[in-house]
C-alpha cells in the first residue's frame, strides 16, 4: 500500500495523517473525538501535579462540538480563570499522599495511590491535529510522559518527558523538549526547533517519530529538528493540556491577561499513534 492511499483511508471519515515516508504504519490508538461525549474509556482529568490538586485545572472546561473535535475553553470558577488537561496514563508523582502505615511501623511512604493506565506505548509515531488558541494569558500542549520518569538514571529503564508542542503565545510553538532524569536535580533538557508565525485559524499537525535512536519532531509533515540518543524504552502516555498562566507563580495566581481569555479556545481535531515495522513498540 503506498503513502498517499494510507493517508487517506487512515480513518474513514476524518483528515489523514502526514506521516515520515519509509515506515509500515498501523494505527494503534485514536480519538477523533466523534460523538457529543468525551469517551472516558480512554481519557482522563489530570488534576494534580506533584502531590497536589492543582487550582487551575478542572474537569469540565473540554467538551465536543459534535463536528469532531475536543473543545478547552478558559472558563470562570469561582471568579478564576481554570482550564483542562486530559491524560491517558498517570505519572506516580501527582497523586496527593493520603495517610498510610507501614505494618505497624510510624512510617509514611511519599506515594499516593497508583492507577493502571488508560494506556501507553514505547515507540511510534505520535501525531495531533489542532487549532491553536488565539488569546494570550493560557497555553496548549501535546506531550508524552512516562508514567515512572526520574525513578532511576537509567533513561532507557524509567522514560522521558517529550514535548511535541508547546504553545505559549498565539500563533507561535516553542522548541521541542525532552526531560530526561526527572524533575530534580538530575535533569536534562535537550531541545530543537520551534515556529512562529503560524496561521491561527488554521489546523496544524504536530507529530513526533520516537525510536531506538531518539525522537524526530514535524510541523505540517515537515521535519522540524531532532533530538539524538537519550531513547526511552519505557512505555508512555499522552497528555493534551491547557493552563492558565501564572498559578506556578510565587504568588499561584492567574496573569490578568488570563481573565481577557476566558471564552477563548484550543481545538483538538484527533490524536493518533501509530506503530511500524522495525520501530519496536507495545
Amino acid at each position: 500500500m503506498n503513502k498517499d492511499t494510507f493517508e487517506a483511508n487512515v480513518v474513514a471519515g476524518h483528515e489523514p495523517s502526514l506521516l515520515p515516508t519509509g515506515g509500515d504504519w498501523t494505527l494503534v490508538w485514536n480519538d477523533e473525538f466523534d460523538g457529543d461525549q468525551l469517551d472516558r474509556s480512554k481519557w482522563a482529568f489530570r488534576l494534580c501535579m506533584m502531590q497536589r490538586r492543582h487550582p487551575a485545572w478542572v474537569d469540565d472546561a473540554v467538551r465536543l462540538d459534535g463536528d469532531s473535535n475536543a473543545v478547552f475553553e478558559v472558563c470562570l470558577r469561582d471568579g478564576l480563570p481554570v482550564s483542562s488537561q486530559l491524560q491517558t496514563g498517570f505519572n506516580f508523582m501527582d497523586e496527593p499522599i493520603e495517610s498510610t502505615k507501614f505494618g505497624k511501623d510510624d512510617l509514611q511512604w511519599p506515594i499516593g495511590k497508583l492507577h493502571n493506565p488508560l494506556f501507553e506505548r514505547a515507540f511510534g509515531y505520535w501525531e495531533c491535529r489542532c487549532r491553536l488558541q488565539k488569546k494570550p494569558g493560557w497555553w496548549s500542549a501535546f506531550w508524552i510522559q512516562s508514567p515512572i520518569i526520574g525513578a532511576s538514571p537509567d533513561t532507557a529503564r524509567s522514560g522521558v518527558e517529550i514535548d511535541i508542542m508547546e504553545s505559549f503565545r498565539p500563533g507561535g510553538v516553542a522548541p521541542h523538549n525532552v526531560y530526561c532524569g526527572g524533575y530534580g536535580k538530575d535533569t536534562l533538557r535537550l531541545t530543537c526547533g520551534g515556529a512562529q508565525g503560524l496561521d491561527p485559524d488554521a489546523f496544524h499537525r504536530f507529530g513526533v517519530l520516537w525510536d531506538e535512536t531518539g525522537y524526530s519532531f514535524y510541523i505540517d509533515g515537515r521535519l522540524d529538528g531532532r533530538v539524538e540518543g537519550h531513547a526511552s524504552r519505557t512505555p508512555e502516555f499522552v497528555l493534551v493540556s491547557t493552563e492558565v498562566m501564572g498559578y506556578r507563580h510565587e504568588d499561584h495566581k492567574p496573569v490578568a491577561e488570563a481573565f481577557d481569555a476566558v471564552g477563548d479556545t484550543f481545538l483538538v481535531d484527533y490524536v493518533r499513534v501509530f506503530g511500524a515495522a522495525g520501530h519496536g513498540g507495545h
